[in-house]
């Protein structure tokens, strides 16, 4: 989870959120270098009295300066549909895992087993524990099972939601009457943050997410303790 005035995204913790930071780095790289130019450019023009009169018209510039934008568009377009491919990309699921979003907690459905579905609230402030995040803990954990794909099948009964996790690079809209889905794959253990990120109405903020992602093991002996 993110960590007072950090600056950028969270730790990786899927291959898809690497993906992503890998691509975020490539394309900053590339704005980092135009504002440069553009930069020194400007300075050029602003600080020498030099002019070179056969630029104005020459067909070399203009040919250069309508080339490489596109070209710059092209390494940036390229792995941005490799990514977004990967991400809807779902090869023989694990597990599924059906999301309901409510105003204002989610519900969770386990497809795959009988009986296995749940709310999870918001602990209030005054219930936390000591070490217990403010407005992030939940009564019921999403447990999953790590280094396997697992499919979320997400969907809203009221509103518009958004059901995020941001250091496993998810974000899914949860609209009525649609069922979207998503790929969820830990490379750790560990608890996971997220909250929803659509404004759904005044408890907005308070319908936070929490994974708890297991190995298989440990998976396997809470869903029989759940059934």
């Amino acid at each position: 989870m993110a960590y007072p005035f950090q600056l950028g995204l969270q730790d990786a913790s899927s291959p898809i959120m690497e993906e992503l930071m890998n691509f975020h780095d490539h394309t900053l790289m590339i704005v980092f270098l135009i504002s440069s130019l553009v930069l020194y450019i400007i300075t050029l023009m602003l600080t020498t009295k030099l002019t070179h009169t056969s630029t104005m018209d020459a067909q070399e510039v203009e040919t250069i300066w309508t080339i490489l934008p596109a070209v710059i568009l092209i390494l940036i377009a390229l792995p941005s549909l490799r990514i977004l491919y990967m991400m809807d990309e779902i090869n023989n699921p694990a597990l599924t895992v059906k999301t309901m979003g409510h105003q204002w907690y989610w519900s969770y459905e386990y497809t795959d087993y009988e009986d296995l579905c749940f709310d999870s609230y918001m602990i209030p402030t005054t219930d936390l524990k000591p070490g217990e995040l403010r407005l992030l803990e939940v009564d019921n954990r999403v447990v999953l099972p790590m280094e396997l794909p697992i499919r979320m099948l997400i969907s809203s009964e009221d509103v518009l939601h958004s059901w995020a996790v941001p250091s496993l690079g998810l974000k899914t809209d949860a609209t009525p009457g649609r069922l979207n889905q998503a790929t969820i794959s830990s490379n750790r253990p560990g608890l996971f943050y997220g909250q929803c990120s659509e404004i759904c109405g005044s408890n907005h903020s308070f319908m936070p997410i929490v994974l708890e992602m297991v190995p298989l093991k440990n998976f396997e002996d809470w869903s029989l303790s759940m059934i």
